[in-house]
């Protein structure tokens, strides 16, 4: 081949090369270009999530949460897969999803396969409700009769928590004729179909979620066997993420915690806007929506904290999120799924992370993070000042859904007798009390009045309630604490104390009537 050959095919196969890596290149210059001249330069990423349409994930693809993460530069992506777990938790190990939801028993049976890709990340929720056994009442009344009369049809979705909850009743209440699936099953695609089933009485029991289930119990004739509200840590929702990611970015996985819970706590206390975002999202009517939001127990962050990881510093701290991957293992392996315990190790810590609630909780525990206490920052509150602060005012709705903290230890406040009129040592435990409470800037403060068992009930309320109105007024104009902070209540005699063992009437009388301090907090 002559030179003048060789560099002519050398220039053609530049040319080439080069047409080709612009056809490439051009598109990912556009790309690039249409980022960095626009208010997409500032986003960070994309964070994808594997989940359905079941109403507990709804917080954590909804609106508002996506509306949070934007904020912080991430692009929320869910995808919706038809509660499809085998190929969702595939996804996960693929690294096709950096998130995805489940039920602990779906990922125990199905992440197996995939060794498992995720770690529990937080509990999302736990079915009270939601799920439930209805039959015909004159065909079934009650759950032995699933044992005694095995030409009984039952509807119900393969790989869903309605499949878990018949191999749970299969084994806690031992009847053999769940365990071998033949004669009996009628599988369905999804809870609509299976209720359709059992309306046309092809099928005696249907297992059912909301709102399926509420539409059934209005039919005449049919009947809830067993529902999810009579269980207890049986179908748990959890939030895993890729191990990968959660090692290569904890700080994104922190960001997605804490919006979420912000989020949850959004809905929890603007629970008008929870109806109509999740009624425009599903195109149900307002009152099938109430249904299927009555069958949901959330975990928030202290949920998440106390009870499902056990992190709270506590004389016995529980760890029911271990609990219930254990009591869900015995279910699979006593019916037949496993031969044997699928967990590395068969250590169940293997499947979570509690680092990333602890790290959440001791960062806003206490704080107003999660809007618990006002405006101001409650880690940079001066203790001097810290009564002045300011707090949201609260509907007593949300009033009602605090949780207690404690009592403030006082001295009983003394009032002229008959009168809610403070006398001067009334005050002065109040001066006192008002001490105590600088060490507890972010905590509301619900003050409640009793009176002792003597004289009429309905005189005792008020005068009860007028004496918490004079100490709620006393400790706002004389320390300046926030009226919105605070709340009175009037219980006359209707919360008598415990008389202690040999006390005399007279001191037992002596101590009812009383005005309790009590601190409450939302929950985070």
């Amino acid at each position: 081949m002559s030179k003048h050959v060789k560099i002519a095919l050398g220039i053609l196969t530049l040319g080439v090369v080069a047409i080709v890596g612009g056809k490439f290149a051009l598109p990912l210059l556009d790309d690039f270009q249409q980022t960095d001249t626009s208010d997409a330069r500032d986003t960070k990423g994309k964070i994808t999530i594997g989940y359905d349409n079941w109403v507990g994930y709804f917080p954590l693809c909804s609106p508002e949460m996506k509306k949070r993460l934007r904020q912080s530069g991430y692009l929320l992506e869910c995808v919706d897969d038809n509660a499809d777990y085998s190929e969702r938790y595939k996804k996960l190990a693929d690294g096709k999803y950096d998130f995805a939801v489940g039920t602990v028993d779906s990922y125990l049976v199905n992440g197996a396969a995939q060794d498992y890709p995720g770690v529990i990340a937080a509990v999302i929720d736990e079915s009270k409700g939601g799920d439930a056994i209805v039959a015909w009442e004159d065909k079934v009344a009650s759950l032995d009769d699933l044992k005694s009369d095995k030409n009984l049809k039952i509807a119900f979705t393969p790989a869903s928590p309605s499949d878990h909850l018949l191999k749970a009743i299969s084994v806690h209440f031992d009847i053999p004729n769940l365990r071998n699936r033949r004669g009996w099953p009628i599988e369905t695609d999804g809870s609509s179909q299976a209720l359709q089933k059992l309306l046309k009485k092809e099928s005696d029991v249907s297992v059912l979620w909301e709102p399926d289930v509420s539409k059934a119990l209005a039919q005449s004739g049919i009947k809830r066997i067993l529902g999810t509200e009579d269980t207890n840590q049986l179908i748990v929702d959890i939030l895993l993420v890729n191990r990968r990611f959660s090692s290569k970015n904890p700080d994104v996985v922190d960001i997605v915690l804490r919006h979420y819970f912000r989020t949850l706590k959004h809905y929890r206390d603007n629970e008008s806007q929870l109806i109509d975002d999740v009624a425009n999202a599903s195109d149900l009517k307002k009152d099938s929506v109430k249904a299927l939001l009555n069958g949901v127990q959330w975990a928030s962050l202290t949920d998440n904290a106390q009870r499902w990881y056990g992190v709270v510093s506590t004389s016995l701290p529980e760890e029911a999120l271990i609990d219930t991957i254990d009591s869900t293992l015995e279910i699979l392996t006593d019916y037949g799924d496993f031969s044997r315990n699928p967990i590395p190790n068969n250590d169940p810590y293997r499947l979570t992370n509690s680092s990333f609630v602890k790290r959440l909780f001791e960062k806003t525990s206490g704080s107003n993070t999660f809007g618990q206490a006002g405006a101001n920052n409650a880690n940079n509150v001066d203790y001097e000042n810290s009564l002045s602060r300011s707090f949201d005012t609260l509907s007593a709705k949300n009033w009602a859904k605090l949780r207690e903290i404690g009592t403030l230890k006082i001295r009983p406040i003394v009032f002229a007798s008959g009168t809610h009129s403070l006398t001067l040592d009334g005050k002065s435990q109040l001066d006192a009390a008002a001490e105590n409470l600088k060490h507890y800037p972010n905590y509301r403060l619900e003050i409640r009045g009793h009176t002792g068992l003597r004289g009429d009930k309905k005189q005792n309320k008020a005068l009860s309630a007028d004496r918490a109105d004079a100490v709620k007024r006393y400790i706002n104009i004389t320390y300046g604490v926030d009226s919105d902070r605070m709340r009175s209540l009037g219980f006359g005699s209707e919360r008598p104390l415990a008389k202690n063992s040999g006390e005399s009437s007279r001191a037992y009388n002596y101590r009812l009537p009383r005005v309790e301090l009590i601190l409450v907090a939302e929950e985070l």
